[in-house]
């Protein structure tokens, strides 16, 4: 049940990235650019320094791993249009409310595997169960930013991405609430979070730095600095 109470937690995060978008007086693009590096920093250490290191101990971990990491490029690229992982910059180009759904629709399997990487997290141990939860909501803001911007630029209305928002944390819930009881996600959730966590942080946050100078490159060092002294005051916690 902690690993459900946590992604709850996590999905919140969703509708507060809609708000930067929804709420312009939330939040600056100065901050929203520091979250993206922080989370970006943060993930990526999760990801290669905690989460890896225990999948690949599985049998078939290192495939399940590569799996997870191309379950999300093909929801994400394949079955979607593109968008960035911050406030989209290309609102002409949007003309339909269906390119709004889509996007939508390929950030739902995205947040159920947030919710299967909490929920795997915390079947190993509270630590690495704070750990991903942190990562994860740090990288929710930046997804919440980016689903409200395609829909409203898309055409649909402002309680659509509201809708939205919560339907991502909604599933984001349901991911953690049945990793324990589907063998298959109780055995290789932690591998297939990996690759999901990998490909977040290496695939859309990092290369969303690189259009940027300054607060971001910083929240990157930031995020991995704080990842090693999280762990160091969880250290005697982590196996």
């Amino acid at each position: 049940m902690k690993g459900l109470l946590f992604a709850a937690l996590a999905g919140l995060a969703d509708l507060l990235g809609g708000l930067f978008v929804l709420s312009p007086r939330m939040g600056t693009r100065q901050t929203l650019d520091l979250l993206v590096g922080f989370g970006a920093g943060f993930m990526l250490a999760v990801a290669l320094i905690e989460m890896t290191p225990r999948a690949v101990e599985l049998e078939y971990g290192v495939l399940a791993i590569l799996a997870g990491y191309f379950v999300v490029h093909f929801t994400q690229h394949a079955l979607t249009p593109h968008f960035h992982f911050g406030e989209e910059t290309h609102k002409e180009a949007m003309v339909s409310r269906g390119v709004g759904i889509w996007a939508l629709a390929g950030l739902v399997p995205h947040s159920f595997f947030d919710g299967v990487a909490i929920g795997s997290g915390f079947m190993d141990s509270h630590a690495l169960g704070m750990l991903v939860f942190t990562a994860i909501a740090l990288h929710k803001v930046p997804t919440g930013v980016s689903l409200a911007s395609v829909m409203l630029a898309s055409g649909n209305s402002r309680r659509d991405a509201v809708l939205a928002l919560v339907l991502l944390g909604v599933v984001t819930a349901a991911g953690a609430l049945v990793t324990p009881v589907v063998a298959a996600l109780a055995a290789y959730g932690l591998a297939l979070a990996a690759g999901v966590t990998l490909y977040v942080a290496a695939s859309n946050l990092i290369p969303e730095t690189h259009r940027r100078r300054g607060l971001v490159q910083a929240g990157i060092a930031a995020g991995v600095l704080v990842f090693f002294i999280v762990r160091m005051l969880l250290q005697g916690r982590i196996a």
